[in-house]
């Protein structure tokens, strides 16, 4: 308890009577004595052993207390003075101190003010939500610029701008990456086509050469088992068309001779020919399968023809003894295409196998069906007759599908030659096409066909929408020399044709050009030149000449009359002659010499034309006034500008203007009398 009361604080202490007592402060006048080693202050310069230590404050009195001691340490606390060679006045300089940038290895800031923001990141572009197809644009830039400053406002304007380029050329490399591949995939299909056209012939090729090996094995195993033969005997089958044709106008004609009323049914036609000779039928009844009449069958490549045997009248046959008793008449005849022979044998029930064993059942379109079986029981004419009918119905189908075939790939050559020039439409060359389509074409010492035709002009399509204009004029040039080569002629016209085509649009694209810069010599040769390689130098002089007229009519008409009409007078002839002279040395050095005839006569009509405005502004004007002396010199010294290329109208400026004005003063006497 007395550790803690002799304890000293400054916020409590022991309790005294009076207050303490502080005394004044002291002079020290030099430096106080210590006992041990005192402070020292550092100088810049000095080592630590060669500096004075200071020493250390002095002690506090004896008779002072401690609340007395701390607070003289606490504000009358004083360091010892400086070393004695130390000279305060002069201090040595402070050392400089090296660059620490070098050391500092953050990256530099941005110099721009920070934004208002309170810190927030600056806009950026989302792509996510662009690309999103609902998206709302007002809401998006409302959202994200509602807080932006005008920098910012302009950097989200930049990077709009640099994703819509970006864009556009993406989309643009699309669209021709896409165009390629789509004509390479159309060659490819319509090659593929090709092919599995050709596969599908060889497969009914193989079909019908099938059936024909088993039908000759078939008929020559019959034939010499002692059966029956198939009808045809070696003469039919000659290899020789000549002779195969007069044998079946033979046939025909026989069968015109033998069968009455034959010729009502079968006309005579190219290619048709009697197959077999099928022999005597019965014609049974539908219900009853009983015999009604007796029929002889024959079958045509086309036409199966139903023969009735009738007997002659009595005074017929007495009249002509060697006439037969029996004669043909056609009864009915059916297109092989419209009607189906049915065998009998397979569909008849137990009971009446034995009287359709050898029957057949012709079925026509309009569901009308007749039967017929063969006089001898198991006669051989039924299956030949059956394997014959279905031999002529695969070629009668074969030829048909041949024919449609041919029409298909008529319709899709005329299909597709039109679709890529509509104009082929209007030509001659129309019903030619079908023909061309494979046709061999002869470049560079090399077989090529129309589709290399149509890939080269591809190609040429696309440098003319691209505004390639020099590959484009090369292209023209060569395929219009590889037409010229092909001796086919159908082949040349049409690859004429087409080149022109696109050298007439081609042409129509230089020369809007030409017609746009007109004022640049340089471009004007250019396209002077492409237009002379393809042909239309006579557009490119007509389309040049047209334009410089066009750009005299402009300037004259920005020349304001204001009163003096010497200084209107002194414009347009000044506008008229220096146009002219200007084109007349354009024209010189890109057109070719010959046509300067062209631009000579164009000049003489410009000169003509401003002879008329000036016969206009002069007509109010007394002929020999001052007035009128002033702008004819005026206009004749403009006039000797053409003498630089070589032109002198002067004696043209101004003809017929005096007639002019002596014929106005003639038919206005009052004006004169106003005057």
């Amino acid at each position: 308890m007395s550790d803690e009361r002799s304890k000293i604080s400054l916020r409590s202490g022991p309790k005294r009577k009076g207050r303490p007592q502080i005394s004044a402060p002291r002079q020290i006048s030099g430096p106080i004595p210590q006992d041990g080693p005192g402070l020292a202050l550092r100088v810049p310069g000095k080592s630590v052993a060669d500096q004075t230590p200071l020493p250390r404050p002095r002690p506090p009195p004896q008779g002072a207390s401690k609340t007395s001691d701390l607070v003289k340490r606490r504000y009358s606390t004083r360091f010892g003075t400086f070393p004695p060679d130390l000279d305060v006045n002069n201090p040595p300089p402070i050392p400089t101190l090296p660059p620490f940038n070098r050391f500092d290895s953050t990256p530099p800031r941005d110099k721009r003010p920070p934004p208002s923001r309170g810190g927030a990141a600056p806009p950026v572009v989302n792509l996510q939500v662009l690309r999103d197809p609902n998206l709302n644009a007002d809401q998006y830039a409302a959202s994200a610029l509602g807080d932006a400053t005008e920098d910012e406002i302009r950097d989200f304007e930049v990077q709009l701008k640099t994703l819509k380029s970006r864009a556009a050329g993406d989309l643009q490399a699309n669209v021709y990456q896409n165009r390629t591949q789509f004509i390479k995939i159309s060659k490819e299909a319509e090659k593929l086509k090709g092919e599995m056209r050709a596969l599908k012939t060889l497969m009914a090729d193989l079909k019908t050469n099938a059936a024909a090996l088993r039908t000759t094995s078939t008929s020559s195993n019959q034939a010499d088992g002692g059966g029956f033969s198939s009808g045809m005997s070696k003469r039919d089958k000659r290899s020789s068309v000549m002779d195969r044709s007069l044998l079946w106008q033979s046939q025909i004609q026989a069968l015109y001779k033998n069968v009455e009323g034959s010729q009502k049914f079968l006309p005579n036609a190219p290619g048709r020919h009697l197959v077999q000779d099928a022999g005597a039928w019965i014609e049974l009844d539908n219900a009853t399968y009983k015999s009604r009449r007796l029929m002889n069958i024959y079958l045509l490549n086309d036409h199966l023809l139903i023969v009735s045997r009738r007997k002659r009248r009595g005074d017929t046959a007495a009249m002509d003894g060697r006439a037969p008793v029996i004669k043909l008449v056609a009864d009915r005849c059916w297109p092989l295409m419209d009607i189906e022979v049915i065998d009998m044998a397979g569909t008849s029930e137990s009971s009446g196998r034995t009287k359709l064993a050898d029957a057949i059942m012709v079925r026509g379109v309009g569901q009308e069906s007749v039967i017929y079986r063969t006089e001898k029981p198991e006669d051989s004419e039924k299956k030949s007759l059956m394997l014959n009918i279905r031999k002529a119905v695969e070629e009668l189908r074969r030829g048909v599908q041949m024919e449609l075939d041919a029409n298909n790939k008529a319709r899709e050559t005329i299909n597709f030659f039109a679709s890529r020039d509509p104009g082929l439409l209007k030509t001659e060359l129309l019903p030619d096409l079908t023909n061309i389509k494979d046709a061999p074409i002869e470049v560079d010492g090399t077989q090529q066909n129309v589709r290399w035709v149509e890939s080269q002009m591809d190609e040429l399509d696309i440098d003319i929408a691209l505004q390639r204009l020099e590959p484009a004029v090369t292209k023209v040039e060569k395929m219009q020399s590889v037409g010229k080569q092909q001796r086919n002629a159908t082949v040349q016209k049409l690859i004429l044709f087409k080149v022109g085509e696109r050298a007439s649009k081609l042409a129509a694209l230089i020369t809007r050009r030409l017609v746009d810069a007109h004022n640049d010599q340089k471009k004007t040769k250019s396209n002077v030149q492409w237009l002379s390689r393809l042909g239309f130098e006579d557009g490119a002089k007509a389309a040049y000449l047209e334009a410089r007229s066009a750009l005299i009519q402009q300037r004259t008409r920005q020349c304001i009359f204001q009163g003096d009409l010497h200084l209107y007078i002194w414009q347009i002839s000044f506008v008229y002659f220096t146009i002219i002279r200007n084109t007349v040395t354009s024209f010189q050095s890109c057109f070719p010499q010959a046509m300067m005839s062209a631009c000579v006569k164009w000049a003489k009509e410009q000169v003509e034309a401003f002879n008329v405005i000036l016969g206009r502004q002069l007509s109010s004007t007394d002929k020999g006034s001052t007035a009128w002396m002033q702008c004819m010199e005026r206009s004749k010294e403009h006039a000797k500008m053409l003498s630089e290329v070589g032109l002198d109208f002067s004696n043209l400026v101004g003809h017929g203007i005096e007639n002019a004005a002596a014929r106005n003063s003639a038919a206005s006497p009052v004006g004169l009398g106003l005057q």
